[in-house]
Parts: C-alpha cells; sequence; structure tokens
C-alpha cells in the first residue's frame, strides 16, 4: 500500500472519529481528567479543592499533556488533546486494520462498524473513541502493538504494551495479560526483518524473548507503581470498605455483572461474542488473524473470570470488590466488537460476499449518518433519556428495552443540571476574581460536574470527582453522605434534589465543617435566609461567612 494511499486512509477515519467523539464540551470524564492534569502543572487553579488534592493515578497523562493548559484555556485545551488523541487512533487503526485485511480502503470500513458495535453492543459501558482522558493514548499502543501480534514481531509488541500501561495500566496491563498469553502459546516461528524466513523455538530463543517483556515492565512502572503506592499504609478495613464503595455503589455499571444483567446490555454482547466464534473457522489460513481471534478469546476468558469471581459477592462482599475492581470486562468489551469487524470483513472480502459487504457498509454508513444527526438534534424535553435511532433498533430485536446513552440534550453531556444557560451564568459570575476570591470553596449540587471547569473554584465534593485510592475513596463517600444524604440509609433515592432542601442549619454546619465560602444550588422559593451574592432565574449563590 502507498503512502499517500495510507495517509488518505487515515485521513478518512479521523473523521469517521471525529463524527463519534465530537460532543460538545466537557464530556463527561474530561472534568476529572483534565482538571487533574490543569491542577498538576498549575497548583493554584482551584486549589482549595478537595479532590485534586487526592492521589494521582495517571500521572504520565498528566504529565505528557497538562502543560498544554499553561498555555490554553481549558475548552481550547480539550480540543488539542481530543484531536491529537482521534488523530493517533486513526492513524494506529489504519495500520492495525490494514495488517489484518490488507485491502484499500476496508480500514475506514472497519473502524465505521467498530465503534458502531462497540457503541450500542458493549456490556459493561467501555469506549474507545470519546473525550481526552488517558486511555484514548493507551488504546493507540495497543492498536499499534496488536498490529505487530498480528505481524509476529513480539519484541515491539512487548514495548508498545509496556507504554500503553505506562498510560493507563489497566488498558495496557489487560492487553499485556492477552497478548502475553498468545505469545507463550505461539508455534515459536518469527519474522526476520525482511518477514519472510522463520525458525524453530528453542531453550536459546525463549532467553533471549524475556529481554522485552522487562523491557516492558520497566516502561510500564510510572503506571503501575502509583497505583500500588497509593494504598499504602491504609488500614485493612479502610480498603474493604473503599473496594465495596467503588464496586457496587459507585462503578458498578462498569464492575458488576449483576447491573449488566438488569439494565439489559448482557444478551446483546452474548450475540456478538456468538458471531465472532462462528469466524474462527475463517483465520485458519492466516496466523495473524488466528493470533487476534486468540487474543480475542483470552480477552473473552478474563471476563469469564470475573464472573466467576462476582459469584463470591453472595457469600463475601468485601473479598468479591476486592478483585471486582480490576475492570475484569474492559479487554472484552473492546477486543470482541474489534475483532468481529475485523474478521468479518476480511471473510466477506475474501470470499467476495457483496450481500454480505453491502449490508455492513450499510450498517457503516447508517452509524455515520446516526452520529451526525445525534450531535446536532434532540427534542429537549425528552432528553434526558431517549433511545436512539440504532438503540431503538437494538431494543427492538433484542427487546432490552434499554437505550445504551440519552439523546443529545443541546449541552455538554457531563452536564446532569437543566437550564443550562442559567448554570453557564452563574459559573461565570464566580469565576470572576472581585466577586469571588480564587481560593474559595463551595458547596455545590450533587450532580453538578463542571462547576471547576467552568468557574476554575474548589468544591467540597461531588457525584462524579472519586478519588481512586482507598482512604480518600472513604472520605469522598462520607462526604457524600454528610453533604447531600436526606439522613436515611445510603441509597442513590436517598439524596435531597437540592441541597436548599438541607435546611438552613445543616448547610451553616456542613459550611463550618469543611470551610465551605460560598454555597450554590437552585433557586427556592422562599429563598434561604443566607447573604444571596448572586442569583439568576434558576440557580442562587449564598455567602456561607
Amino acid at each position: 500500500m502507498s503512502r499517500r494511499q495510507a495517509i488518505l486512509e487515515t485521513v478518512l477515519i479521523f473523521a469517521v472519529f471525529c463524527l463519534q467523539g465530537a460532543w460538545l464540551l466537557p464530556e463527561v470524564n474530561e472534568p476529572y481528567y483534565l482538571g487533574k492534569a490543569i491542577h498538576y502543572w498549575n497548583p493554584q487553579w482551584a486549589s482549595s479543592d478537595w479532590f485534586l488534592h487526592t492521589a494521582d493515578a495517571h500521572a504520565v497523562f498528566y504529565y505528557s499533556v497538562g502543560w498544554l493548559a499553561l498555555i490554553l484555556k481549558p475548552t481550547a485545551f480539550a480540543w488539542t488533546v481530543r484531536l491529537l488523541t482521534w488523530s493517533l487512533l486513526a492513524w494506529s487503526w489504519q495500520r492495525f486494520s490494514r495488517a489484518v485485511v490488507p485491502k484499500a480502503w476496508a480500514s475506514i470500513l472497519t473502524a465505521t462498524l467498530f465503534i458502531f458495535l462497540l457503541q450500542h453492543y458493549n456490556m459493561a459501558g467501555e469506549w474507545v473513541v470519546g473525550g481526552a482522558e488517558a486511555k484514548g493514548f493507551s488504546f493507540v499502543l495497543v492498536f499499534l502493538a496488536l498490529e505487530a501480534l498480528v505481524e509476529g514481531y513480539w519484541n515491539r509488541m512487548w514495548l508498545l504494551l509496556g507504554a500503553a500501561s505506562a498510560f493507563h495500566i489497566l488498558v495496557g496491563g489487560w492487553a499485556a495479560i492477552a497478548a502475553g498469553t498468545v505469545w507463550m502459546l505461539r508455534s515459536g516461528n518469527s519474522p526476520t526483518a525482511s518477514g519472510a524466513a522463520q525458525r524453530q523455538f528453542c531453550i536459546k530463543d525463549c532467553a533471549l524473548s524475556l529481554v522485552a517483556p522487562l523491557i516492558a515492565f520497566v516502561l510500564a512502572l510510572p503506571g503501575l507503581v502509583p497505583v500500588l503506592l497509593m494504598n499504602r499504609g491504609v488500614e485493612p478495613d479502610v480498603a474493604a470498605q473503599a473496594y465495596q464503595i467503588y464496586v457496587f455503589e459507585r462503578f458498578s455499571h462498569h464492575l458488576d455483572p449483576a447491573k449488566f444483567w438488569a439494565d439489559g446490555f448482557v444478551l446483546p454482547f452474548l450475540l456478538l461474542v456468538g458471531l465472532w466464534l462462528l469466524l474462527w473457522p475463517s483465520v485458519s489460513d492466516s496466523p495473524g488473524a488466528k493470533r487476534l481471534w486468540g487474543f480475542t478469546a483470552v480477552a473473552v476468558a478474563i471476563a469469564l473470570i470475573g464472573v466467576a469471581i462476582s459469584l463470591l459477592s453472595i457469600y463475601n462482599r468485601a473479598m468479591a470488590a476486592g478483585w471486582m475492581r480490576f475492570y475484569w470486562y474492559r479487554l472484552a468489551d473492546v477486543t470482541v466488537p474489534m475483532a468481529l469487524s475485523l474478521l468479518s470483513v476480511r471473510w466477506f472480502l475474501q470470499r467476495k460476499m457483496r450481500f454480505a459487504m453491502a449490508t455492513v457498509i450499510a450498517v457503516a454508513a447508517f452509524h455515520a449518518v446516526d452520529c451526525i444527526v445525534l450531535k446536532l438534534y434532540s427534542d429537549p424535553p425528552f432528553a434526558e433519556r431517549q433511545i436512539d435511532g440504532m438503540a431503538w433498533m437494538s431494543a427492538s430485536l433484542w427487546a432490552t428495552g434499554q437505550a445504551k446513552e440519552p439523546m443529545f440534550p443541546r449541552q455538554p453531556r457531563a452536564d446532569k443540571l437543566r437550564n443550562h444557560s442559567d448554570w453557564l451564568d452563574v459559573c461565570r459570575w464566580v469565576s470572576d476574581p472581585e466577586h469571588t476570591p480564587p481560593d474559595a470553596r463551595f458547596l455545590i449540587p450533587r450532580m453538578a460536574f463542571t462547576f471547576k471547569w467552568y468557574a476554575g473554584r474548589g468544591e467540597v465534593v461531588n457525584w462524579k470527582e472519586t478519588p481512586q485510592d482507598a482512604a480518600n475513596l472513604v472520605a469522598w463517600w462520607n462526604r457524600i453522605q454528610d453533604v447531600y444524604s436526606t439522613g436515611n440509609p445510603p441509597g442513590l433515592d436517598k439524596f435531597y434534589l437540592s441541597l436548599a432542601d438541607a435546611g438552613v442549619p445543616k448547610l451553616l454546619g456542613l459550611a463550618k465543617r469543611y470551610d465551605a465560602d460560598y454555597l450554590v444550588t437552585q433557586v427556592s422559593i422562599p429563598m434561604l435566609p443566607l447573604p444571596v451574592e448572586y442569583k439568576n432565574e434558576s440557580f442562587a449563590v449564598y455567602g456561607m461567612r
């Protein structure tokens, strides 16, 4: 394939990824990741914020991109990282796809089919193309590693997986386990520089082949060491409580199979697994395709181990949570649709199955159109939990009755508050140093995930920004309960709809306990008997000193 052809394909894949990921800023995880990155390089930004001072689990990402925030405002910073991530993902996917399906323009089709299957038929909420965060760069390196795996360049594969683990230890680490299993089970043949000659595996080769995995381990240390050290010295009972909060209260949609089943996401995913299994006979003619199939098989096996571990929660919830927290389903969520898209297109092209290829092309085109429509239009009164076109088809075909994601509500998906223009207005007022000092701390609505992003001021706590270390995770949960709970037993339906409902005595006590200077909450009737610093039709800022 010529360099011009590769560049054109990469540009078109980049366009597809832009359609997929170009949601309004900020995306759901961007205030978390980019906020941490901004603070990493500029500690004065939102200096009073409690969450920003908790342990950093993705220091390589913060170090690599956070410096851009010194010269760019948050919006420009986010778009720069997004575009860089999508361009690298497009480049790495084109190379990976070409290694599996060496046909001109096929990589564009496989990319579109991949993101379609991943978006609508994942089981544990995983995604690859989206907002700016650490795992985007990690997946770039994983795709390049899989290209090396398909072509049999094992040393390159290991080095790339080590770098991927540095950016995101779970993305790179699980990929390394799956690829390492394929590596250990290989027949021992390895291409030379020309890719033609091969040789039998022997003891000498085994000793030499361990060098690359060891180097990969060293490369992964910047991602691994902070994770290992963040819970050093934590009491076992505190760690056990933290793991249960993490798995069953905060991230059950990623970690608990019982949640996946209840939400109706398991059966559609199993359908993909079944289709992938049917492709086994089609890979017998290609060692590279067979290795990709094997990589996916290990990912599915890892997910099944995760399911088995989750069953322990019936008998010992604390012990099960300690193991369930490692995202056992993340790799399978990505690799099953990835392998299905690549291997099915390869099979159809080899056998010149025109009807099948026409169907795949139609699905890919429909997904691209659906992405455009979804981002440009929705009916605001029904924006909270609507089924988009593709998810509606999924629900009809598999009777899940669930939408994978809401219709686009003409505001960033990270914003969970209504009256977005009023929310922006109050945040902009707060951000003015003539109105509030840069080191002020605020009590804010529980689902206000973008306050720091817009206002640049510290918060006491919010629901989205969850610390990664056990001690602070327990502290976070205690803050959530203390600030937002109605006093009933903990549960997602036991929180105040508005902090104004908590009452002035409790609010003043919270302000004293957490050293909060201001309260931002929904406008109430009557207004709270506190000094009103600013208000619009929807939100009010109260002084708490």
